[in-house]
């Protein structure tokens, strides 16, 4: 059942492709009916990933069924910055981006999540005649001089302090942890987390491998009292239902993920939805292209979210009680 959060004055709820030397490029017709070229308009969208990150494949998949039918040409570039974090790489993808949207020359561009905001829109769409809606820019826009003039957005949020007060029923003592990928994003995740909410981890973990989640994730079960396990899209060897079968032999203590796709390997989610996001960006590009201009559009909060449990888990860890409207991972 869809859930909805509020926080600080604002309402918060509850992110293999052939590797070319840039980036890749995926043409993604929205109309079926005509020829890409004969569509009347043109959006380009910017992932900061790559395809086959399911948080971004999911913003892609809504914002394409919200344009279909509409006369309009979505191309989708794809950044890699998970997969090639490097500073020289990232600017590479940044200017290669650029180059395409002065070849394609969209009406529209569209992104999602922090990479593509910093190392794009901030240095070269600032108050640019072309509109730019985001996605997937986590806790503050602001970090980024956003919004400009001709640009709006949705900023996401996650509903940590949810997750921490569902994990502390279970938990055996105060000590939070934090696992996730080693990345510029869940740094600033970290950094928000405790300046909005107040909340502080006794250990974190950073990694960078599949072996080493693995080790971080037994390492927490001896050190802290509940974890909070966020993101492994960097990871390029992560093995789903390896880490599956570690948590479900393993958990000592409770662990909780705003992740749909990691509610496999945790106790609790209370998860976010792309689909939601896909679809804000879709609509405010639809009425951008009616004539609406952006810094009319207020920017927006995600709000959709879901709780599950991990009956499989709960089990290991002696827990009964399923909580009242939570959907069972499968």
């Amino acid at each position: 059942m869809s859930r909805r959060f509020e926080h600080a004055g604002f309402r918060m709820w509850r992110a293999a492709l052939v590797r070319i030397l840039v980036c890749a490029l995926a043409v993604l017709p929205a109309t079926e009916g005509a020829q890409a070229q004969e569509a009347s308009k043109k959006v380009l969208h910017i992932d900061s990933y790559h395809a086959g990150n399911e948080w971004n494949d999911r913003i892609v998949a809504a914002l394409r069924e919200t344009l279909t039918g509409k006369d309009i040409e979505l191309r989708v570039f794809h950044m890699d910055t998970k997969r090639r974090p490097s500073d020289s790489d990232i600017r590479a993808s940044a200017l290669e981006a650029k180059r395409i949207i002065d070849e394609f020359k969209p009406d529209v561009i569209t992104t999602s999540d922090d990479p593509a905001a910093q190392h794009l829109v901030q240095p070269y769409m600032r108050d640019s005649s072309i509109p730019v809606v985001f996605c997937g820019l986590n806790w503050d826009a602001s970090t980024y001089g956003l919004p400009f003039r001709n640009t709006t957005g949705m900023v996401e949020v996650s509903p940590i302090p949810q997750i921490v007060r569902l994990l502390r029923k279970h938990a055996r003592g105060p000590k939070l942890g934090f696992l996730s990928e080693d990345t510029q994003v869940k740094r600033k995740e970290l950094a928000y987390h405790e300046r909005l909410f107040g909340i502080t981890y006794d250990k974190t973990y950073f990694v960078r491998t599949h072996a080493a989640w693995k080790e971080a994730f037994l390492q927490a079960q001896k050190e802290v009292d509940m974890l909070m396990i966020l993101g492994v899209g960097a990871l390029p060897d992560w093995n789903l239902a390896d880490a599956t079968r570690l948590a479900e032999e393993k958990s000592e203590i409770p662990s909780g993920t705003d992740f749909e796709w990691l509610t496999a390997v945790s106790l609790i989610g209370v998860v976010k939805s792309p689909q939601e996001q896909g679809r804000w960006v879709g609509q405010a590009t639809l009425r951008i292209l009616e004539g609406v201009q952006p810094s009319d559009i207020p920017l927006s909060y995600n709000r959709e979210g879901e709780l599950f449990f991990n009956d499989r888990i709960a089990r290991k860890l002696g827990i009964k009680d399923f909580p009242p409207l939570a959907r069972a991972v499968r």
